[in-house]
């Protein structure tokens, strides 16, 4: 795919607008009509998964060299944010492939690029980012997992919570610690088919239901040297460098996750009749709608301008990925509230889709950074 730099207004290529129709087509007719079954049976889709997979959307943050499209991180999370409208956790499955992908990417070695992002770009391998733990959520110095060095292998062992794919991922980038006395993080690549490697738990969950959050476990894992992700004892690197880029995949979900909710209430009040009157043709109603979508458009604006810092790596594209981060999750826990107040008594029960949007909407504010966290980021900047 034929890709331009994108102006300082992100507009995006002709070729990226022919591939957003394409995802906007496909997620009409494939995705939108399973979003309610994947939510009701907290199904995995592997039909979705397959079907992005064929479209190579799965490329889309790989680079050409490693067997990707190469597109760039403005497009990607144009991608999610499309999915997002109709599926939250469908779209989760392109910001998690990015998250897993980063460390790698970023700061792999070249044989373990060549060894894992071509089987990432076809679809053939997915991955999970493994670093909060019981202990240790916004705060990885609580981290109690360890790493010890045994020959050539090292030797894995500990617990982690709240993970993205558990049990449904072919690798884990794992965090653990590798120096006590100095509290050093290493990063590994673990493949999930290692001997001591297990899931303990699912967590059943308010929203996203369809992507699975579990505690992978380790005893005696080993892996080789050749799995550890940068350098040794510069793994919390790993993880920030990481989320700096990665956020803006939750930033996109909550775009997509507002304009869905948007779209349907502004569909529902055009057809919704009280007093006579549908009842878009009500003030109150009106102004509702107006300050939903002015919200998501402004959202959009901040996610798509912190998209190009990334792809530029501008010095401050930390503080707007957290910034985009912040107000998108923001936006869409405030827009889909509303979308469920203008549906009224419908808004509340699951026939209706906007209830599920606004259960999916409220991890945007937690995961990937709390808001409260995200601030604390974008405040650094600012001394």
């Amino acid at each position: 795919m034929t890709t331009a730099p994108v102006d300082t207004q992100y507009d995006l290529t002709p070729d990226q607008i022919e591939f957003r129709g394409m995802i906007r087509q496909m997620v009409r007719e494939r995705v939108a009509p399973r979003a309610a079954e994947i939510d009701a049976k907290s199904e995995y889709p592997r039909d979705i998964r397959a079907l992005f997979a064929d479209h190579d959307l799965f490329g889309l943050p790989i680079s050409e060299q490693y067997g990707g499209l190469g597109t760039g991180t403005l497009m990607l999370n144009v991608a999610i944010e499309e999915i997002a409208k109709a599926c939250a956790s469908s779209a989760l499955m392109l910001a998690v492939h990015e998250l897993s992908t980063l460390p790698i990417k970023l700061f792999g070695s070249e044989e373990l690029k060549q060894r894992v992002l071509p089987r990432c770009a076809t679809g053939e391998w997915t991955g999970a980012f493994a670093l909060s733990e019981p202990d240790a959520g916004s705060d990885p110095g609580g981290m109690r997992t360890t790493a010890r060095l045994n020959g050539d292998e090292w030797v894995i062992n500990g617990s982690k919570n709240w993970i993205t794919n558990s049990g449904v991922a072919e690798f884990y980038v794992v965090f653990a610690v590798t120096d006590r006395e100095s509290r050093r993080i290493t990063a590994f690549l673990v493949e999930a088919d290692r001997p001591g490697f297990s899931i303990g738990k699912l967590e059943h969950k308010m929203g996203i239901k369809g992507s699975p959050t579990g505690s992978p476990v380790l005893e005696d894992v080993r892996v080789p040297q050749e799995n550890v992700v940068g350098d040794v004892g510069r793994g919390l690197s790993v993880a920030l460098g990481t989320l700096d880029h990665s956020r803006l995949g939750v930033a996109a979900q909550a775009v997509g996750i507002a304009q869905g909710a948007t779209d349907y209430a502004v569909a529902y009040a055009r057809e919704r009749v009280q007093f006579g009157r549908p009842i878009n043709e009500f003030q109150g109603i009106q102004f509702k709608l107006a300050d939903m979508e002015t919200r998501t458009a402004a959202a959009r604006e901040l996610l798509y301008r912190a998209s190009v810092k990334v792809d530029r790596n501008d010095a401050d594209k930390g503080k707007y990925s957290a910034m985009a981060k912040v107000f998108a999750g923001d936006t869409a826990m405030d827009v889909t509230v509303d979308a469920v107040q203008v549906l009224g008594g419908y808004g509340y029960v699951t026939e209706y889709p906007v209830e599920r949007m606004m259960r999916d909407a409220k991890i945007t504010q937690i995961y990937e950074g709390t808001q409260e966290v995200q601030r604390l980021v974008i405040a650094r900047y600012l001394k």
